[in-house]
């Protein structure tokens, strides 16, 4: 089985200009290469076939992605309307600012098939293609933003992959989503 990071998740994770919340002390091509060649501890079904997430241990300094809203610090909450390329519509997100959440133990990169990336307009000649990557504290998923569930059921004109919306995960992704939020520099 053959690995790649996809542009888009290469321009998120492995920015210009480096962020303290994308993946650190590791370039892309270190990052590909070790997915290749290290078995992942586990591997968890995706929300839909064509998805995976390989749980692999920390070996970076990269900080949990998610940090859990508290009294001490919701004044630090900031929101704008953002899109995440210059082809998607804007969507309203929200993040922290002056947190410095743990380190995470735990790398998932998620990974959509060969299939479903031509399907989306980005080939790849590998088996599967890295589209995202989760930094936790567990070694399971957490669950979607409520805005990526909405784009992914719009369909790929959109952003999105196409696969409709489970209302059960949306209704647990707001739940978990409700009580966290991502963190900024």
């Amino acid at each position: 089985m053959s690995i790649v990071l996809t542009p888009f998740a290469r321009a998120r994770l492995f920015p210009l200009q480096s962020r303290r919340n994308t993946i650190r002390d590791c370039t892309a091509e270190a990052f590909e290469r070790r997915l290749n060649e290290e078995a992942p501890l586990k591997v968890l079904p995706g929300y839909a076939p064509f998805c995976r997430l390989h749980v692999h241990r920390n070996w970076t300094s990269t900080r949990c992605m998610a940090v859990p809203i508290s009294e001490a610090n919701r004044h630090l909450l900031h929101s704008a309307y953002e899109a995440r390329t210059k082809d998607e519509l804007p969507v309203l997100v929200r993040w922290f600012e002056g947190v410095a959440p743990p380190v995470a133990d735990y790398l998932l990169p998620i990974l959509y098939s060969r299939d479903q990336l031509a399907k989306e307009g980005s080939p790849i000649e590998a088996d599967w293609g890295v589209v995202g990557c989760l930094y936790t504290s567990e070694p399971e998923e957490i669950p979607m933003v409520p805005i990526t569930m909405l784009r992914n059921a719009l369909g790929v004109d959109e952003g999105g992959s196409g696969v409709p919306l489970d209302h059960e995960a949306y209704r647990r992704s707001a739940a978990f989503w409700e009580g966290h939020a991502n963190w900024r520099e």
